[in-house]
């Protein structure tokens, strides 16, 4: 089990020690996994040409309980080329957080921000062997910034319906 991370030395507006901020993770999991290789077949033995690579990259956080949060990257993975789609592969994979003390406007960020950067390399390794176990060469994520991600999402929450 992961240690605790605790904050510095706060004091609380009343001048006495704040309650320190406790995160422990409690497990993390595939909680879904599909790779499908549809034309292995008009693949083997033929050299293609650079296929054409799709990813995306989302992260979702609940409540699970009090104090217990779980934080999900959400992959997906299409490769294509001429003959078709070479490999699909989506993946969800979660991680139990228990919080204590955070306060409520870090919180959100905190869950999809630091708890994404702790499960990705989890993510990246599975990505890698799934695609090799898949006959192909493994794809080799480059490291996601979650805190860009999330500045994404926050400006798109901000902006009414319809707004570029």
């Amino acid at each position: 089990m992961a240690e605790p991370i605790e904050s510095g030395g706060a004091t609380a507006p009343d001048g006495g020690p704040a309650s320190q901020v406790q995160v422990r993770v409690i497990g993390q999991y595939i909680k879904d996994l599909s790779f499908e290789n549809p034309n292995v077949h008009k693949l083997l033995g033929t050299s293609t040409d650079k296929p054409s690579l799709r990813i995306e990259v989302n992260v979702n956080a609940t409540k699970v309980a009090d104090k217990t949060f779980e934080s999900t990257i959400q992959f997906k993975a299409e490769a294509t080329s001429k003959l078709g789609v070479i490999y699909d592969l989506e993946l969800a994979y979660g991680g139990l957080f228990q919080i204590e003390n955070m306060p409520d406007q870090a919180l959100e960020p905190f869950l999809l921000i630091n708890c994404p950067t702790l499960l990705f390399p989890f993510v990246r390794r599975l990505v890698a062997d799934l695609t090799r176990e898949g006959g192909f060469p493994p794809l080799l994520l480059d490291p996601i910034d979650f805190a860009a991600l999330f500045m994404q999402r926050q400006q798109g929450v901000a902006r009414p319906p319809g707004v570029n």
